[in-house]
């Protein structure tokens, strides 16, 4: 469980990170679990609705960039979804009710793994409340060198920044408006989890370093968090909530919001969203 300092930490800063969570044998099946899904994509050329590719990927070098709805790949990936621990965590800063909106594995494989230019998750995926945040599951140790996350402090409490080009979503800040430099890092052991508000403005480095950078990303919202993008039927809409039960009762705050339309000129993941950007994003970040 968190302490009220961990807590208000979070609410001030937008973001959080928690060592120690997961045992050493739930990491060991993360890693053993990832792997195989690393061995499999081999057969895979192009990259599809399970396996997103580095642009240099083949049979011979095996380059996985993401591992799409893990959840639904694997049993080791939904039992973090459920687990306990990471879930009594999540009740702490957003509610006992809780459902859960994505899931993706985010794979920085040594020397090769691919940025991930600034961006809000709220810009994708606006609710009628902000009470929704992604929690990272560390595979690996996350270090600076390897592409750990960075956020820019006390962004959640401000603006929504556009992630629009030429008319279109690009899934990136597309404005100079905001000051990198102020970027902290989170460097984690693996075992350990970080937390980032959704309207927190993050993204990571590439890897520079030999060593891989897995990350198990659950998202989470309030259970009367309703998504302003129609989320289906009751019954699916319900089967979503991980911790406790669906109503009909929904809570608005007034959180300032832009939606994610007209669409991306280049469907699938955040990766191929992103590759609609003139130059990075990225300039001076923040060492210390």
């Amino acid at each position: 469980m968190l302490t009220q300092e961990q807590v208000a930490s979070y609410h001030d800063k937008g973001y959080i990170g928690i060592e120690g969570v997961l045992s050493a044998e739930e990491v060991e099946a993360l890693r053993r679990t990832t792997d195989e899904f690393v061995e499999k994509s081999r057969a895979v050329a192009e990259s599809d609705a399970v396996f997103d590719l580095e642009p240099d990927h083949s049979a011979d070098s095996p380059k996985l960039r993401r591992l799409k709805s893990p959840v639904v790949q694997h049993e080791v990936y939904n039992q973090m979804l459920h687990h306990d621990r990471i879930l009594d965590i999540v009740a702490q800063l957003i509610g006992e009710r809780i459902r859960t909106n994505g899931d993706k594995l985010n794979m920085k494989s040594g020397a090769f793994g691919s940025p991930v230019e600034w961006h809000q998750d709220w810009a994708f995926y606006p609710h009628t409340n902000d009470d929704l945040l992604a929690v990272g599951v560390c595979i690996d140790d996350m270090t600076e060198e390897n592409g750990c996350l960075l956020v820019i402090p006390g962004s959640h409490k401000g603006p929504i920044y556009d992630h629009h080009l030429d008319g279109h979503f690009a899934g990136a800040v597309t404005v100079d408006d905001f000051d990198d430099a102020a970027a902290e890092k989170i460097e984690l052991k693996a075992g350990g989890i970080s937390i980032h508000h959704v309207r927190a403005l993050h993204g990571s480095l590439p890897n520079t370093s030999p060593n891989p950078r897995r990350l198990l990303l659950l998202q989470y919202c309030a259970g009367d968090a309703w998504p302003m993008v129609p989320p289906g039927d009751w019954e699916s809409f319900g089967k979503s909530f991980v911790r406790g039960e669906p109503s009909q009762d929904i809570r608005c705050s007034d959180a300032p919001m832009r939606v994610p339309m007209p669409g991306a000129k280049h469907g699938g993941s955040i990766y191929s969203i992103q590759t609609v950007l003139r130059e990075s994003t990225f300039k001076t970040v923040a060492t210390g």
